[in-house]
């Protein structure tokens, strides 16, 4: 007998230290998902769960990060930095909530495997896959690496294999987790004309939501951009900041929870607000990716890092070219026909741009759109206005040296057209209750396949049509009133297959037609997002192009997206002479939408110069890195730079912004991002007519212009002040 209890104590003794021993390994079982300089790392623990143990700068040795948890303690149920958390043991707000098919509300999530995919020499992904022990789900949680740029995107894919519908009640896109002193938060808020206001503050324990309920123009009010400084508010050049934006045009929602052992999680992804989304068995659920970067110098840096991801992998032709042009709009309004526009068209070619672009009140016949309360949604020529149709002016721009562009809102229709006659069903509108609308029209319902094929058909058939056509301005100017669709049988889908019908009919255009030059606008910065940004080439970023309240937004702006893909007009707005207006469009995508007759012999001389010195520079612009060297919030001038990769061309901008008595730069402005051992000649351009230049113009160091710097002379009679950076070679 007391062998046989030997026996059995050396067996349990055993047992014990093969399950210590197992523990032990599933405690050190890490995940490493690294960029160039960056890392976040995953733990599987004992009892299978994923947590995140560390997300900042990459250790050389990668077998220290499991180090990493003796001293960042996990908390007693290992949920407070769960990778994807669950309603199962969770105190906080969850990544993911669901009703099962028999109704059980709970959802616990254990690691299975994970996979590395090199995709190219620059970027990799990274999948995690999860399930329920108890339930029929799997979640994969993905993470896209771009090495070069420090880029992370993430995002989750939901499967449901259970026998029934299941009800997706939260489903987030992302769960970070940032362990720092204390965290300070930058987002925006804003309306119509009054875009990307920033707002800093600290964030305290409880939770910050971001969000957007509106439907369509979601981002009307707030966008879905961030910006996280750790232990103190951002700066531009130096401390850990974080940027991010949620890759979704429609209701978004951002949570930052700050837990009581300090550590910052954020939870990012569609809102799940009247959005319960129903899932039918084997049916993955795909969320929007979160794309964000990680910077150890600053907010320059980190946007910098998100320029260039955009411009390779993100936006349209990021590489490629950019047309100016002058639009019809502001000079116009509804009130034109083919003579007047055949003027604009010689206009165009006068002033030296590339493209024409005809703006709203083209089309409608039986409901002529002759202001904007009818004729949204009936896309056949105003046969009044022109006679001979849209392919009649492709051909006289042709003629002319330049190309055609046209406007278009498919997604929106008024209640005075012939569309909302013949199909009412077809529209976002509750059936038992008032209508409302936006700028006098409603919502086109892209959840139904018959909209869908009706709103590419739109744009398709301008292409087919006039195959020369060179360029579109897409816009989306109402928000959702008492979202309802025929088309849903689930109305908690709605709000999402909205979305996701736009992309398809987008995705479905950028096939056809993979380079065309397409304007996202709504109203201004409504859909400014890297999930719309993803078919077009360039965003309208506000209505408002009052110059000096332009360099505010465009200022904001430029922290999210890079230069190239802000369309900056010339416009008639404010006070301030045209050369103003002119730098301060030089700063994006150049345009005009000025009445050229008009302009003094002297003014139109400038324009014109200024647009051969934009094309000089024009690669600087588009495709180098930007440098904000002084802001308009703390000083009377702001100022910002543009660098070409080689370090060989740089341009320099400058406003006032105060324009109270004796204000402006009395002072050098340190350059930056130049080749300290380099010699650059220093030289204003952009001129006035009859004017001379007030700088020390002359051959500098990079190293002098980056520790003494020049200053621009700005002041009152010169209020906009550009300076060409040329290397000079020996």
């Amino acid at each position: 007998m007391r062998t046989y209890l030997r026996f059995v104590s050396l067996i349990a003794a055993v047992l014990i230290i093969v399950i210590n021993t197992l523990k032990t390994s599933a405690q050190e079982t890490v995940i490493p998902i690294e960029t160039k300089d960056n890392a976040i790392v995953l733990q599987v623990t004992a009892d299978k769960h994923l947590n995140i143990i560390y997300f900042g700068k990459k250790l050389s040795d990668k077998n220290e990060y499991q180090n990493i948890t003796h001293f960042f303690p996990l908390d007693g149920n290992g949920v407070f930095n769960s990778a994807y958390t669950t309603t199962t043991r969770n105190l906080f707000e969850p990544a993911i909530a669901i009703t099962n098919a028999d109704g059980n509300k709970t959802i616990d999530l254990v690691y299975v495997s994970h996979a590395f995919d090199k995709i190219s020499d620059d970027v990799s992904e990274v999948q995690v896959k999860l399930k329920d022990p108890v339930y029929n789900i799997d979640v994969t949680l993905f993470y896209k690496l771009y090495n070069s740029e420090n880029v992370i995107e993430q995002w989750s894919v939901i499967e449901n294999h259970q026998k029934g519908n299941i009800s997706l009640n939260k489903y987030a896109s992302a769960n970070l987790l940032v362990h720092a002193k204390s965290y300070w938060l930058k987002h925006y808020y804003g309306g119509w004309a009054e875009e990307m206001r920033p707002e800093e503050t600290q964030l305290t324990h409880g939770i910050k939501t971001l969000d957007s309920k509106l439907g369509a123009r979601a981002d009307y009010f707030q966008p879905p951009s961030f910006m996280v400084s750790l232990d103190k508010p951002s700066a531009e050049d130096d401390g850990d900041v974080l940027i991010g934006n949620l890759e979704w045009s429609g209701n978004y929602r951002i949570d930052f929870e700050l837990d009581p052992t300090d550590n910052l999680k954020l939870l990012a992804g569609i809102n799940n607000y009247a959005s319960d989304y129903s899932l039918k068995p084997n049916t993955p659920f795909e969320t929007p990716k979160l794309v964000y970067t990680l910077s150890h110098h600053g907010a320059g840096e980190a946007s910098r890092n998100l320029h260039t991801w955009a411009r390779k992998y993100q936006i349209v032709d990021g590489m490629g070219p950019r047309l100016t042009l002058l639009n019809n709009w502001e000079s116009t309004y509804f009130d034109f026909n083919e003579p007047k526009l055949s003027g604009l068209l010689k206009d165009t070619k006068k002033l030296g741009v590339d493209l024409f672009l005809l703006d709203d009140g083209w089309f409608g016949n039986k409901y002529p759109r002759n202001d904007d309360h009818a004729g949204l949604g009936d896309w056949q020529v105003n046969k009044a206005k022109l006679p001979n149709g849209i392919a009649h002016l492709v051909k006289e721009a042709k003629d002319d040296g330049v190309k055609f562009g046209i406007w278009v809102e498919p997604e929106m229709v008024n209640p005075k057209s012939e569309l909302y006659e013949k199909h009412p069903d077809w529209v976002v509108k509750q059936p038992k209750r008032d209508e409302y609308t936006m700028r006098n029209q409603f919502v086109l319902d892209l959840s139904n396949p018959k909209v869908q094929d009706f709103v590419f058909n739109v744009v398709d058939g301008l292409f087919t049509q006039n195959p020369d056509l060179a360029y579109i301005k897409w816009d989306c100017n109402a928000v959702m009133y008492n979202a309802y669709s025929a088309n849903e049988k689930d109305q908690s889908n709605f709000y999402v297959d909205y979305v996701k019908g736009l992309y398809s009919v987008l995705e479905k255009l950028r096939t056809k037609y993979p380079k065309v030059p397409m304007m996202l606008c709504s109203g201004g910065g409504g859909r400014v997002d890297y999930g719309a940004l993803k078919y077009f080439t360039e965003y309208w970023p506000s209505d408002d192009t009052e110059p000096i309240e332009r360099v505010f937004i465009q200022w904001e702006y430029s922290y999210l997206y890079p230069a190239l893909a802000s369309s900056n007009h010339v416009t008639d707005w404010g006070k301030e002479p045209i050369k103003f207006r002119v730098d301060v469009a030089m700063m994006g995508k150049l345009g005009f939408d000025i009445v050229v007759s008009k302009l003094s012999p002297d003014q139109l001389a400038f324009c014109q110069q200024a647009i051969k010195n934009y094309g000089d520079f024009s690669e600087a612009i588009w495709h180098g890195d930007q440098y904000r060297l002084q802001s308009p919030w703390d000083n009377d001038a702001a100022s910002l730079m543009y660098v070409d990769a080689a370090k060989t061309r740089g341009i320099m901008f400058n406003y006032l912004v105060n324009n109270r008595y004796h204000k402006g730069t009395f002072a050098p402005i340190k350059l930056k991002g130049l080749d300290a051992g380099k010699k650059y000649r220093i030289k204003e351009i952009n001129l006035y007519p009859g004017t001379r230049s007030g700088i020390k113009e002359g051959v500098y160091s990079g190293d002098f212009l980056m520790t003494v710097g020049i200053n621009p002379e700005v002041r009152e009679g010169r209020t906009s002040v550009v300076l060409a950076i040329e290397e000079e070679k020996s």
